[in-house]
């Protein structure tokens, strides 16, 4: 099959086998597959991204299996936002069926453990034309949901899982730094629950007006006004709860600064490089700070119930769409928030 291959830390297009379902999985072809921050992290940064999943591995709870870690000098072909189409059921399998359109949480099992598909050397993801998926962990996507739309449930339940690890609920107040995928995801995922106002942040008006769009009450630029400024003259009442969902070193001292009193700071976005704060910024305040990272698979699902019943509008995000050939081109043209936000990979 074709298939746009991490290899030497360089993306490249080429012909590799087809994946073959063992009992228990079923193959899929991709039908559309998002292209995310972390995959063009992973790009720059496979080693730190090897080394700190191998700490987690070694970190996870007693009976908890743990994912393979990638071996960044061997091919990987990455994708984990996605969307396929059954064409192949292997042994000791029933609840797929050849024809089903259907979404999973990124992972499937084999007797050799759990791997996370496109983060293994053994299972592609969706950048390539087929995929392995387990039979048990697919999600047939229901209302006739477009793909495209429903390939974005995997970022769309990262967000609804860092509002659900949060103490955001009706009453409180909540500002969003950094109007990205997973920025925009937790806007809409606070629109749910009843926060009102949602301040959202971003240098990017391409990036404002679809945080607007989302579910935000207000739009900042931060080089005309200081974000928490913004929230002041709104609100300035309520409990708040900062969201940083950027990921570069510095913003996160920066939202110690700014926060309240008493206030929650949630780190969502993913800083690859060292950082530093000032603690006793914390500390005299007494903040909260709560990391979150991805979901349950109770939020996967009720992620793309919402899509399918039109609760969570994920139109606006997709601003690209290209074959595996435009790949790497995509990858480049990411680096430029002006232009895009979501862009889907659609290898037919």
């Amino acid at each position: 099959m074709r298939a746009a291959v991490m290899r030497q830390g360089q993306l490249v297009v080429d012909e590799i086998a087809n994946p073959e379902p063992e009992p228990g999985q079923v193959l899929v072809r991709t039908l559309a597959c998002g292209i995310c921050g972390s995959d063009l992290h992973t790009l720059d940064h496979a080693d730190e991204m090897v080394e700190m999943a191998s700490e987690a591995t070694g970190a996870a709870p007693a009976g908890m299996p743990a994912p393979k870690v990638m071996d960044p000098s061997r091919d990987v072909v990455m994708g984990h936002e996605f969307c396929g189409e059954v064409v192949e059921l292997g042994d000791n399998t029933g609840n797929c069926r050849v024809g089903d359109v259907v979404v999973s949480i990124p992972v499937t099992f084999d007797p050799t453990g759990l791997h996370a598909i496109g983060y293994s050397n053994d299972y592609p993801g969706g950048y390539g034309e087929l995929m392995v998926l387990s039979d048990p962990l697919a999600l047939k996507v229901p209302n006739g949901l477009d793909p495209r739309s429903a390939a974005l449930t995997e970022p769309m339940a990262v967000g609804m899982h860092a509002v659900n690890s949060s103490r955001s609920a009706p009453g409180t107040a909540a500002l969003v730094l950094g109007c990205g995928p997973v920025g925009l995801a937790t806007i809409a995922a606070l629109g749910l629950k009843g926060v009102e106002p949602i301040v959202a942040a971003d240098f990017s008006p391409r990036r404002r007006e679809l945080a607007s769009r989302l579910g935000a009450h207000a739009t900042v630029d931060p080089r005309e006004e200081e974000p928490i400024d913004t929230w002041r003259r709104l609100d300035g009442r309520k409990p708040l709860v900062l969201y940083e969902a950027v990921g570069v070193p510095g913003l996160l001292d920066t939202a110690l600064r700014a926060a309240p009193r008493q206030s929650q700071i949630v780190v969502v976005g993913v800083c690859m490089q060292p950082d530093t704060i000032r603690p006793m910024r914390g500390v005299v305040k007494e903040l909260n700070i709560q990391f979150a990272f991805g979901y349950d698979p109770v939020e996967f699902a009720d992620t793309l119930r919402l899509i399918a019943e039109g609760t969570i509008d994920v139109a606006p995000l997709i601003t690209g769409h290209v074959a595996i050939d435009g790949v790497p081109e995509a990858f480049r043209a990411l680096a430029s928030p002006d232009e895009h936000a979501k862009i889907l990979v659609e290898p037919a």
